[in-house]
């Protein structure tokens, strides 16, 4: 941690160029991790795809299904409202 506080601003300035995260220790443990904006919103984005999936595998699984045109035409009727 101190080492990072007196060597922010290069740290930054690697990140935005190399991408990769880089990892804050205190003691020798870890105890976080910091990335570049756009790499974290990358991750954010494919955090929510990947939590709409495994919601859709359930519904899947658990018979909550609907015909497509059905599913459109809910759509649609809620785009009009």
């Amino acid at each position: 941690m101190s080492e990072f506080k007196t060597t922010a601003p290069r740290v930054i300035r690697e990140l935005a160029e190399h991408r990769e995260p880089v990892l804050i220790t205190s003691h020798g443990k870890a105890k976080a991790v910091i990335q570049d904006i756009d790499s974290y919103e990358r991750t954010q984005e494919t955090l929510a795809l990947l939590s709409m999936l495994t919601r859709t595998d359930k519904d899947v699984r658990e018979g909550e299904t609907r015909p497509l045109k059905d599913a459109f035409s809910s759509v649609r009727d809620r785009v009009k409202k």
